[in-house]
């Protein structure tokens, strides 16, 4: 796992045990899963208007909004991100054809 994933796995764990009133992720975990969940989809959002755009640097900062959250999630429901890049390497090689039947899709 990338030295930066790691770092911000682990705040994002720490911050399981934050003030609510200190921090932006522990509001988001005393908030629940919906509040999670609706700031991911706002994120996807925002990344798919900035892909749509085609400004390089809005993708990116955009982009980067979005697997924040997407740790978020992660970390609220006790998922490593070592879990996720797992699947990610089990899947490389695959075309998506073959991974999506490996799970029973069409």
């Amino acid at each position: 796992m990338s030295d930066v994933l790691s770092k911000l796995a682990a705040v994002l764990e720490a911050r399981k045990n934050a003030d609510p009133n200190s921090s932006y992720v522990a509001s988001l975990y005393a908030a629940g899963t919906d509040k999670i969940l609706k700031k991911l989809g706002e994120e996807a959002t925002e990344t798919v208007i900035a892909g749509k755009g085609g400004d390089r640097d809005e993708i990116i900062y955009e982009t980067a909004d979005l697997w924040f959250h997407s740790l978020v999630l992660l970390a609220h429901n006790d998922i490593d991100p070592q879990v996720i890049l797992d699947e990610l390497d089990r899947r490389f090689g695959l075309s998506g054809i073959e991974e999506k039947e490996s799970r029973g899709g069409k």
